[in-house]
């Protein structure tokens, strides 16, 4: 008989499930929903906000062609593992409905509600304890939503996650993990355990907060209703979940001091682990619990994330046509110039604010632009070399942090399929570039592995896990791209 797992990973673009076979490591079957992207609601300046159900509804969806295809039978299912958009706030009652939409990861409406805390509580207790500011995070957002819809606020009954949300929906039970309140800098790192401080700075009382879990345990079961709209067995345990960054890190095997990964979807990461308590006193770049931390064993994820990567790629490809043009044609187009687009820059900062701007909103800028010299094959380039001279920007803060910059990890998905934005990427950080067949969803599947005791640790785990290529840096292309990034870094200066 077959072992599966099933590992889901909720996005802000789609939600994807996965059915992995445990004793092969292979994909058995997978499935994202929508086809297009879902849909960020802005009822103002600044915000993002999703509904809830919308993802449990495309979990429905996913879950059920999954099961279709890979025509599971009864006891062959053995565990779930959940990856989800980090930062976001979901806010229910007691009858565990949704009171309001999730405002999400990119909706910069608490800005300044972080700085507020940041003065009140001093660099001396955030940055030590929290090992960031309180800035834009889900507990800022909390903080929000009490000062502004008092009515609502007083109906919450516990605040979560996206992925605790969806944990909640398949076992009826209301969990978090450490890695999720370090995120939503709830997370007192000296004490490990909750920020009395911050909470009491916010007013905000500590029963709203859910029980802890570790990231890799028994977190729940399938209850009988979820099995029957899902189409799977009842009593199936939840045993992984994480946030999307530690979560890919992870799906790559980067576990270990020194090791990287980095992903350019709507946003662009870098994700670096470290055993000792770093950050940047900027708050800049920023320090969680990665899946596999323990109080007596530590690891760190430190993480710089660009809200404007992929999803400025896209805007792009709309403006040129949407359906009408395919990202491999416009991949095709920029590589017909070359490297520098002629003096073209782009600014990708058009996502809201920027952590690594410190929350300013910066916005999305075109920089020298020539009308009788670029064309839409220089717009192109500019754009996939903005994108990686924005993450360039962030991997110089991690290195005067003492992070160990020499090879990453990456899925081979996204961004990463562009041969131009590789070579970029490559030349531009000095980097080597190792790129995988695996994403968050496989990655959620093989926690639940490792959560559920199928598999004994991360070397059973990841024995599927295949590296497709490897990209290094070429000594006259670096040349070249420090050139771009020393032009991209004038464009940036006259826009701040």
């Amino acid at each position: 008989m077959r072992r599966l797992l099933i590992g889901y990973d909720i996005g802000s673009s789609s939600v994807k499930a996965t059915l992995l076979d445990a004793d092969t490591g292979k994909v058995v079957a997978s499935e994202g929903l929508p086809k297009v992207e879902m849909p960020i609601n802005a009822p103002q300046k600044d915000w993002a906000e999703q509904d809830p159900e919308m993802w449990w509804e495309y979990i429905i969806d996913t879950t059920k062609s999954i099961v279709a295809k890979a025509g599971i039978k009864k006891g062959e299912l053995k565990a779930i593992g959940i990856s989800y958009q980090m930062h976001g706030l979901v806010c229910v009652d007691e009858n565990h409905e949704v009171i309001r939409p999730a405002i999400i990861w990119c909706d910069s409406r608490a800005v300044g509600i972080g700085n507020k805390a940041f003065e009140e509580l001093g660099e001396e207790y955030c940055l030590p304890s929290l090992l960031n500011s309180p800035g834009n995070f889900t507990a800022s957002k909390l903080k929000w939503v009490k000062e502004n819809e008092p009515g609502l606020y007083s109906k919450i009954h516990k605040i979560m996650l996206p992925g605790d949300y969806i944990a909640m929906k398949l076992s009826g039970e209301i969990k978090t993990s450490e890695t999720g309140l370090s995120e939503g800098i709830f997370w007192d790192f000296k004490v490990n355990g909750l920020s009395e401080k911050l909470l009491g700075n916010y007013g905000i009382d500590k029963s709203l907060i859910a029980d802890v879990v570790p990231s890799f345990s028994e977190q729940g079961k399938v209850t009988k209703k979820a099995a029957e709209i899902l189409g799977i067995e009842e009593g199936v345990p939840i045993t992984y979940r994480a946030g999307d960054q530690p979560n890919n890190a992870f799906s790559l095997n980067v576990l270990e001091e020194g090791e990287l990964a980095t992903t350019a979807g709507t946003s662009g990461t870098v994700y670096g682990v470290s055993t000792k308590p770093v950050y940047d006193p900027k708050s800049r770049v920023n320090t969680f619990v990665h899946v596999n931390h323990r109080q007596e064993n530590p690891h760190y994820g430190v993480l710089l994330c660009i809200n404007g990567t992929g999803i400025l790629n896209s805007w792009i490809k709309k403006l040129l046509g949407g359906e009408s043009v395919s990202y491999p044609e416009m991949n095709d187009l920029a590589q017909e110039t070359q490297i520098g687009a002629e003096g073209l820059s782009f600014i990708p900062f058009g996502n809201g604010v920027e952590r690594i701007m410190q929350n300013q909103a910066v916005g999305a800028h075109m920089m020298g632009l020539n009308l009788l010299q670029h064309d839409r094959r220089h717009v192109l380039r500019a754009v996939q070399e903005g994108i990686v001279s924005s993450l360039k920007y962030g991997f110089d803060i991690m290195k005067d942090m003492g992070l160990n910059l020499n090879t990453v990890k990456a899925g081979k998905a996204n961004m990463f399929l562009s041969p131009l934005f590789r070579e970029a990427f490559v030349n531009m950080n000095e980097v080597v570039l190792e790129l995988y067949d695996t994403d968050g969803a496989q990655g959620a599947a093989r926690g639940a592995g490792i959560g559920a005791g199928i598999y004994s640790g991360a070397e059973q785990a990841f024995a599927g896990l295949e590296k497709l290529s490897s990209f290094e840096p070429e000594t006259s292309k670096v040349e070249a791209y420090k050139e771009v990034y020393g032009n991209w870094q004038q464009a940036l200066g006259r826009v701040i």
